[in-house]
């Protein structure tokens, strides 16, 4: 959830003079991109995972800072919980042999991390909600022990005034109250990156809000939550409700939430979303930093505490130039690192194909349809329908396989990967959709056979993992 703050109580005056500089900040950076005065650099990828700390009872095991302090790795941090890690990859320029690259990158730091929690006698697990957790799990004493994560519980819990009350209808129907935000820690992520051209920011942006909806069904993985059977990537129902922090007023039921599918595309500029961020969402963490506006301290520690599932970021060029980025927030975390890598390729080459349709054809469907398409998709999977560019309703893994995968192979291509890179890759995922069986169809899979028994799922899931064999390649339990 981003960056250390140096202090977990605020006074009105820190708010007030946050508030202040933010404006400033926006200010700028409107000047900045109006003015194209943000880098024009050709696509650059990159990504953060998140991942579990267990014990050899497959139980989360609280022990990050331990763990973190020996790896003593820069490319891993602290996570909300105890039990969590996240781990990052150098970004890379977006073409050649970028996704062979970012694969050796990520499978050498994966295997150093997972190699030293085994010497810790722990385990180190990518899935998008551990099966095992349960809500006793998600307390104050599991939570890391930073004050961004102090700070935040405290104030989403002020703008609601009540406990946080989730309500997820699946398969089954999970009710339950919590009153900390600890619930967010129960959903794990793999997050994508894309720099892109300041021309080109908003086509983009609104691509990745088009791809969004096949990107969740093909990455699903996580159907259980607290032993109930719920959607086939049930993060998406759970972090929007663990931090249901309204915008304007801090109403947890306002216009706008915090955690979200964002509230339409971007029109004219990718500026739109940070203007709504300034007129919209109350600060969170009145930070002070005795920098310049330049660097845009405010606005990006602002922009923070908005969970858009595709959020512009600013950043900044090895030359110092501010750049525009995307995160793209909704696939989970694992089953293993190629399949990280071909979720990666499928969403790069998607949105480049998409983007260069925007800018001759403009938007394609309404924003409403790219929105059900999208909680479709995360409800039900590969097993969903959705409405595409023709205005017709398709059965999902048809038009991957007709359509989307075609249209990310063009995009790679365009990009000019590494022909062999694309086949790899993309066969994964096409492999994923022949066989209709994402993260969260094979642990429905399991738990038909096994039914209740979490832990002989998750140490099957585990040692799947270990072995880097892609989803679409595992047994049948």
């Amino acid at each position: 959830m981003g960056q250390e703050v140096h202090t977990q109580v605020y006074q009105a005056a820190d708010f007030q003079h946050f508030q202040q500089q933010l404006a400033v900040e926006t200010k700028l950076l409107e000047q900045l991109i109006t003015q194209g005065g943000c880098s024009e650099r050709s696509p650059v990828a990159g990504f953060e995972i998140e991942a579990w700390l267990l014990d050899d009872a497959m139980q989360p095991a609280p022990c990050n800072a331990a763990y973190l302090s020996s790896f003593n790795n820069p490319l891993a941090s602290a996570e909300l919980a105890k039990f969590n890690i996240e781990l990052n990859t150098p970004p890379v320029p977006l073409i050649g042999k970028a996704l062979s690259q970012l694969n050796k990158d990520l499978l050498s730091t994966w295997r150093q991390a997972e190699q030293h929690a085994r010497n810790m006698q722990l385990q180190l697990l990518m899935i998008g909600t551990l099966p095992t957790l349960s809500q006793d799990d998600l307390h104050l004493g599991n939570m890391s022990d930073m004050n961004r994560y102090r700070a935040l519980n405290e104030q989403v819990l002020k703008t609601r005034n009540k406990p946080i009350h989730l309500d997820i209808v699946g398969r089954e129907h999970l009710k339950a109250d919590h009153y900390d935000v600890m619930l967010e820690a129960a959903a794990t992520s793999f997050q994508l990156h894309l720099q892109c051209p300041l021309s080109l920011a908003v086509h983009y942006y609104n691509a990745s809000i088009l791809a969004s909806a096949p990107m969740v069904a093909v990455c699903a993985n996580a159907p259980f939550v607290f032993g109930k059977d719920l959607w086939q990537e049930s993060r998406i129902p759970l972090f929007e409700q663990a931090v249901a922090a309204g915008g304007l007023g801090g109403a947890a039921q306002g216009p706008l939430w915090r955690v979200s599918f964002g509230s339409d595309f971007a029109r004219h500029s990718i500026f739109e979303c940070f203007a709504e961020n300034l007129a919209h969402f109350p600060v969170l963490l009145p930070e002070y930093f005795a920098t310049d506006p330049e660097n845009f301290q405010y606005l990006r520690l602002h922009n923070g505490t908005i969970w858009r599932w595709n959020r512009p970021l600013v950043g900044f060029d090895d030359d110092g130039t501010p750049h525009i980025r995307i995160e793209h927030r909704t696939p989970s975390a694992g089953p293993t690192v190629i399949d990280a890598i071909a979720n990666a390729a499928f969403f790069y080459g998607l949105c480049q194909n998409l983007c260069e349709q925007l800018q001759t054809q403009g938007l394609l469907i309404p924003f409403s349809q790219a929105k059900d398409n999208f909680y479709q998709a995360a409800r039900y999977g590969l097993e969903t329908h959705i409405v595409w560019l023709n205005d017709q309703k398709h059965r999902l893994p048809k038009l991957l396989e007709n359509e989307l995968l075609p249209r990310a192979a063009l995009g790679l291509k365009s990009l000019h990967i590494d022909a062999a890179d694309i086949t790899l890759y993309l066969d994964i995922i096409r492999q994923r959709v022949a066989s209709l069986q994402n993260g969260s169809t094979w642990q429905r899979r399991f738990m038909q056979k096994y039914p209740g028994d979490f832990a002989a799922m998750t140490r099957c899931y585990l040692d799947n993992q270990r072995r880097n064999r892609p989803i679409g390649e595992w047994n049948n339990p």
